[in-house]
């Protein structure tokens, strides 16, 4: 009976909201709106993986690694499952992809180390063979991925975000390299291709030719009318959550050289696609990194509260997971950095157990330095 009176009661106050609701003018009428959707971004903390897209060296190529590089081949010594598994098993919402020019194709199609096993150098891989950034860790020594080219690696991306159109906002961190490496054995390692404004554009333009506008959220879109972009962050702060959903971010890992290049001609990046590593006190600064979270208690903290988002890491090398050390973990996640980026969001069972996922498990967390009104038990699972 009680059951009953309920249902009926419902289709009462149903009819009735309407005639309540157009009389109702006063200062005291709010809309309904989700809890979670008063919560900006920035009051969130996140989940990444450092160099998302790498698998392990070979074995055999491990171990020649070992005997030439004693000192650097044990922090090669780790793998991520492809990108949408990421997401999808691992809670990760901020990825790491490393590029290589690559303007006429086929720089990095071959592997000539192969040749020390009995191998042919060529790769036999058609991605590596078309013009496009690629997308590797070390050429020539550490090149294994899940996704070869940049583009690949941001279909994957765009696939998993089309099928999950309500997902927190994915966060892509990009490094640009160019470094030559020693070639000892005289194998003919590939030269890169200095990393000039002309590469730095085609990161923006084939970040555009997967993505739609309306699936970025850009610069331009947080800076809004405000003078600099540093303004806005301080002052408007970042979008609220709500309208950030199925949303992807871009941010330049490198500093110095690549960074002003990409900033020239763009100030407050304007018009750009990727946010900078910039500064406080500069037009660009929003986002941060600051990969050790012990190098200077309280500045990521300090950062935060300022209105900056910030990147950070609560692993490197393999040296925590070997020795199970988590004190660069727990001080990553205290410190409130945004994103807190890891090897390990599983655990390598050769190493030890340590593994990094956000405290109360799911996708994100109340940022614990500015949690604004975020209300834990309101973020969504699996999102």
């Amino acid at each position: 009976m009680t059951h009953k009176i309920l249902a009926g009661t419902a289709v009462l106050l149903g009819a009735l909201l309407p005639l309540v609701s157009g009389c109702n003018n006063s200062s005291n009428a709010s809309p309904q709106v989700q809890p979670l959707d008063d919560v900006r971004m920035n009051q969130v903390q996140y989940l990444g993986s450092h160099n998302s897209y790498h698998i392990r060296p070979k074995q055999d190529q491990f171990e020649l690694l070992l005997a030439f590089i004693p000192d650097e081949a044990p922090g090669l010594d780790y793998s991520h499952v492809p990108l949408q598994q990421q997401f999808d098993t691992q809670g990760i919402r901020q990825i790491e992809l490393d590029v290589f020019d690559d303007p006429q194709g086929g720089l990095y199609a071959n592997h000539p180390v192969r040749t020390l096993f009995g191998e042919d150098a060529a790769s036999g891989i058609p991605e590596l063979d078309a013009p496009g950034l690629k997308v590797l860790h070390v050429q020539d020594i550490d090149y294994e991925t899940t996704c070869y080219t940049f583009v690949s690696c941001l279909q994957e991306i765009k696939t998993w975000s089309d099928a999950h159109p309500d997902h927190l906002p994915i966060t892509v961190l990009v490094e640009v390299k160019d470094e030559a490496i020693p070639d000892p054995l005289n194998l003919g390692f590939a030269t890169p291709v200095p990393f000039g404004v002309d590469a730095l554009n085609r990161i923006d333009a084939e970040i555009r030719s997967v993505f739609p506008r309306q699936q970025l959220l850009l610069p331009d879109d947080v800076r809004g009318d405000e003078v600099t972009l540093e303004l806005a962050v301080q002052t408007q702060g970042w979008p609220l959550l709500s309208q950030v959903r199925g949303k992807i971010m871009f941010a330049l890992d490198n500093t110095g050289g690549p960074r002003e290049n990409y900033i020239a001609g763009h100030p407050s990046l304007e018009g750009r696609v990727l946010f900078t590593d910039s500064p406080a006190g500069t037009p660009e600064a929003a986002f941060m990194k600051r990969n050790n979270p012990l190098s200077e208690p309280g500045e990521i903290a300090e950062l935060v509260k300022q209105g900056y988002m910030v990147r950070t890491r609560a692993d490197a090398d393999t040296v925590q997971a070997r020795e199970n050390d988590t004190t660069m973990r727990d001080a990553a996640l205290a410190s409130g950095a945004h994103f807190v980026s890891t090897d390990y969001p599983v655990p390598n069972p050769a190493f030890s157990d340590y593994h990094v996922t956000l405290p109360g498990g799911g996708v994100a967390r109340c940022n614990p330095v500015n949690p604004g009104d975020c209300q834990p038990e309101l973020l969504d699972e699996g999102l």
